[in-house]
């Protein structure tokens, strides 16, 4: 009898090891499992940030597919037009997780998924919201680089879908978003000189740990340590597992401008120095270089002054850059023109004098972390009235005379 027993309390033991993994195994095969992709960043512009998506497995029905909130179409109508306006829809689109992690191959990207932590009807229910946002009517939705991208649009998809609320950990750095964009744009000067003309103050504030999320790797590190906190006071890991599936390869750099930007300004300098000294020696205006100067000023002006008015870009409406780079300055053209062909001194000098020089005074207390060229670009500039003022006080001497 006792040997009966024995033998029946060992089928059980059997059992639960081996049918419990059994089971196991077989609701793995039979659920949905939801990972979020965090790519690294690759050497083209649009690519310097990585990258974020969705994926779905259904091992039962075949079903592997990445859910892509990064997708754009350069043949809308007046796409650049939008663009500029700030006015971008990006859309979702479902691709097979064998061409996408072709795509990322080629570009010598990485790719780690975290697996997340979710319930089978949890799952389902995301499933089911990713395939209703693929529908024709609800794939596009307005871009917004900062605070409404394909990375924000994933953890929101998330958020929306989990029986409960997601804890964040403050574990991000505390950084402006300059600072973040700063070190993505490291190795491409001209992105990094060009993002900090256009972006204003309001990237010059500490984010919150939710709005550093805008960045694919953020995320990805908030997700490793948040938990899932539900009614009842239960807290859960939001991420089950994570493991690199692509590893990154080497990249080659794209090629930019030959020059960088400190040695764009230093030429320039050199250039202004050499035509104020010439223009001394000579004792005479050489006012075609103002000409070009308030020209180019104009021209850069407009276009941070069109942003700055009507675009929907976040941050490029607090640019306090306008002040150097306006359209205002078109106005000096036919000023110095007009003085120069009929031989009489004009105010617009003096008045570029003051507007530069009080630049340069408030610039230190000014809130925004400016592009590297601009203080510089602002003292080359105050050689022109300079300039003026001595070719004007020689030739008033040469007059008495």
């Amino acid at each position: 009898m006792f040997r009966k027993i024995s033998i029946i309390l060992l089928l059980i033991a059997l059992w639960r090891v081996v049918g419990g993994a059994w089971l196991a195994a077989y609701a793995q095969q039979d659920s949905i499992r939801v990972s979020v992709l965090t790519c690294s960043p690759g050497q083209e512009v649009y690519s310097l940030y990585g990258h974020t998506a969705i994926r779905v497995q259904v091992p039962k029905d075949s079903i592997d597919e990445v859910f892509n909130y990064g997708v754009f179409d350069f043949r809308k109508p007046h796409f650049t037009w939008h663009f500029v306006l700030g006015q971008t829809d990006y859309m979702v689109e479902p691709l097979p997780w064998r061409y996408f992690i072709i795509d990322y191959e080629r570009r010598g990207s990485s790719i780690t998924e975290q697996e997340l932590n979710l319930t089978a009807p949890e799952a389902s229910c995301l499933f089911s919201a990713l395939v209703e946002n693929c529908r024709p009517e609800n794939r596009e939705y307005r871009y917004s680089f900062l605070y409404n991208n394909c990375t924000t649009k994933v953890r929101d998809m998330v958020e929306q879908t989990i029986v409960g609320s997601i804890q964040y950990p403050d574990t991000l750095p505390h950084m402006t978003a300059r600072e973040v964009l700063h070190r993505y744009t490291a190795q491409h000067p001209w992105a990094q000189e060009g993002n900090d003309l256009l972006l204003g103050s309001e990237v010059d504030t500490i984010m919150s740990e939710r709005a550093a999320m805008f960045i694919p790797e953020n995320m990805m590190m908030a997700f490793d340590d948040a938990f899932i906190l539900n009614a009842k006071g239960d807290m859960r890991p939001l991420v089950r597992s994570k493991k690199v599936l692509l590893e990154a390869k080497q990249q080659a750099a794209e090629p930019e401008f030959p020059l960088l930007p400190w040695q764009v300004i230093t030429l320039f300098a050199a250039i202004c120095l050499l035509v104020m000294m010439i223009e001394i020696w000579a004792k005479r205006l050489f006012w075609p270089w103002d000409v070009l100067i308030l020209l180019l000023q104009g021209i850069a002006g407009t276009l941070l002054t069109f942003m700055f008015l009507f675009s929907e870009h976040p941050a490029v409406d607090s640019n306090w850059q306008v002040w150097i780079l306006s359209p205002i300055y078109f106005i000096g053209i036919p000023l110095v023109i007009k003085a120069a062909k009929k031989h009489q001194q004009t105010l617009w000098y003096a008045f570029y004098f003051v507007v530069l020089a009080l630049f340069l005074l408030f610039s230190p207390w000014i809130p925004q972390v400016f592009a590297k060229i601009t203080v510089p670009l602002a003292l080359c500039l105050l050689t022109r009235p300079i300039s003026y003022y001595y070719y004007c006080r020689r030739k008033k001497k040469h007059g008495r005379k």
